[in-house]
């Protein structure tokens, strides 16, 4: 960061805590919200954006490869008129980026000229013609494009210090996604009544950045073929990282796999009370185990303050009643 930067930055910096300090108010006359003397104009030679980071967001695509990578490794289109593979795939990331939901809402990017000047950018895929590309995938181009990823991800974990490769955890879950769509392929019921997909999530917790992700039916179990994309994500990790660590909820325990993640990494998964597992742990002797004891979030630096009873009023006792009533009959 340039200097004169710097300066600028702690100068607003005292400012605004100059600003915030604690004082004793007095009664005052009016509200605190009284701005008035705001005036709006349009800039003939400046413009300006909402997401001002998006441009060093892809100098970071582009610095780690990620741009070069997709180009190089994901053939979907035949012919470049004008858009690669890394044009589509960047824009439909952009667009969530700047907190939007559908691919509709690329058509406001696609007219904003502060954003395609930022981007360096001549035009952007519509909506249509990234719903297009994405009907573009199969199964094996998701595959290659999430091993895309782990490759320049691979390339940025290399950088960090000695610190951050110390330990890795890696968690594993699955996850409803409910849909209100119609004829989706692969869409099922829930075990909550939720129509929809039961995607598997596999993570690292260090840095929160999913590894794999395999969208499946709504009614697959969260372990079905978890052994498989596990064993990939651990040697995805192992290599890089000094300690593993595995964890997951009792869906996970898959007893035919848990030698061989032994000898890569250390495991926590839950285990159904099963009767012959109940006995095995009654059977334990109380000298041979401690409780563990959660640690708490902060340390109190004064007295705990006293938990407020809950309280429900009137309106919403009447509520649960009729609902309790209406759901008897």
């Amino acid at each position: 960061m340039k200097r004169n930067i710097a300066k600028k930055l702690a100068k607003r910096k005292r400012k605004i805590s100059k600003r915030l300090e604690k004082r004793n108010w007095s009664d005052q006359p009016r509200p605190m919200l009284a701005g008035s003397n705001i005036c709006y104009d349009v800039d003939g030679r400046h413009q300006a954006i909402a997401c001002g980071g998006i441009g060093n967001i892809h100098q970071l695509a582009l610095r780690t490869g990620l741009v070069d990578e997709i180009d190089k490794r994901l053939k979907l289109l035949k012919r470049h008129l004008p858009y690669h593979e890394s044009d589509h795939v960047l824009n439909i990331a952009y667009n969530y980026l700047t907190g939007s939901s559908r691919l509709q809402d690329i058509e406001l990017l696609r007219n904003d000229e502060a954003w395609l000047n930022a981007l360096g950018a001549e035009i952007i895929p519509d909506p249509t013609t990234a719903g297009d590309f994405l009907r573009r995938f199969e199964k094996e181009d998701i595959c290659r494009f999430m091993e895309v990823k782990n490759t320049v991800r691979s390339n940025i974990w290399r950088k960090q210090p000695a610190s951050f490769r110390r330990e890795a955890t890696i968690n594993v879950d699955g996850t409803i996604c409910g849909t209100y769509g119609q004829c989706k392929e692969g869409m099922d019921i829930s075990y909550d009544g939720q129509w929809g997909y039961h995607p598997l999530v596999i993570s690292l917790h260090n840095t929160r950045e999913p590894l794999y992700i395999i969208n499946r039916s709504g009614n697959a179990p969260s372990h079905l073929n978890s052994a498989y994309w596990i064993d990939k994500s651990l040697d995805l990790v192992c290599s890089h990282f000094e300690k593993v660590q595995l964890r997951g909820d009792t869906d996970f325990s898959l007893t035919e796999h848990l030698d061989k993640w032994d000898q890569r990494c250390r495991f926590i998964f839950g285990m159904d009370a099963m009767s012959n597992l109940v006995k095995m742990a009654n059977a334990v002797d109380d000298s041979d185990w401690d409780a563990l004891e959660k640690r708490p979030k902060y340390q109190v630096k004064t007295k705990p303050r006293r938990r407020p009873a809950n309280v429900v009023s009137g309106g919403l006792k009447m509520m649960y009643s009729w609902r309790f009533e209406n759901a008897c009959v």
